[in-house]
């Protein structure tokens, strides 16, 4: 393991989150699943901990009490290349109950937050014409699943 490692709490779908998350990125896998034992806390034989990687990046995903909500406080920022990434992410993580955001921000039927954004934002925002990042800062606000080609259309770029 890492020393540096971002932990997620779930209740008990450890297990099925790092399953999907894993399918979801290209150069992902699970890396190991720890299972509870016979002497608990959890059922013997279901996960307890699942370290994987997303892209190169370790997370565990660990199954604790119940009652531990996710926040935005913390999201997993994923720079996508293209609009056919961000489309298929966004469809695959609000499925099952995940929710829509903001400006490119959802929250998976787990609670987990996402910001699903195409790599080329920041340039976009950080242009160094402030009418074309403007253009795009007030578009990005009025989108929920951020529309690259908007963007740049916002932009007059």
């Amino acid at each position: 393991m890492r020393k540096i490692t971002t932990c997620l709490w779930f209740e008990s779908q450890a297990e099925e989150a790092a399953t999907l998350y894993t399918s979801l990125i290209a150069g992902s896998r699970i890396l190991e699943v720890q299972r509870f034992g016979e002497a608990g806390p959890g059922t013997p034989g279901t996960a307890m901990a699942v370290t994987f990687e997303l892209a190169g990046q370790q997370f565990m995903a660990l199954n604790g009490r119940p009652g531990s909500a996710f926040t935005e406080a913390a999201s997993v920022y994923v720079a996508c290349e293209s609009q056919a990434e961000i489309d298929e992410l966004w469809a695959r993580l609000t499925a099952d109950g995940g929710e829509e955001g903001q400006c490119g921000w959802l929250k998976d039927r787990w609670g987990v937050s996402w910001q699903i954004v195409p790599r080329q934002l920041s340039e976009l925002l950080g242009h160094a014409d402030p009418v074309a990042a403007q253009g795009a800062m007030k578009a990005m606000l009025g989108m929920r699943k951020l529309d690259l080609a908007a963007l740049y259309e916002a932009a007059g770029l």
